[in-house]
């Protein structure tokens, strides 16, 4: 039997984000657009990403953040 996980304030849930070792490094992180409704929602979401100057894309359900304030240029 699993243990449901636990609530996360959206606080907390956004400082975790944000202190990974990959956003700290000016790298890349993935999340669930679900998470991302479910615990902060969408426009806290947004204005945390834009606040910090970084960009990010949505696909498939996912949302890819790019960590940095280099330009995003789509390949193809």
């Amino acid at each position: 039997m699993t243990t449901p996980p636990a609530v996360i304030s959206p606080e907390r849930w956004l400082c975790q984000l944000f202190a990974s070792q990959a956003a700290a490094s000016g790298g890349i992180v993935r999340r669930g657009l679900r998470d991302v409704d479910r615990i902060v929602g969408r426009t806290r979401f947004v204005h945390e990403i834009k606040w910090r100057g970084f960009r990010a894309i949505e696909n498939a359900g996912q949302v890819v953040i790019f960590c940095n304030h280099n330009p995003v240029r789509p390949l193809c």
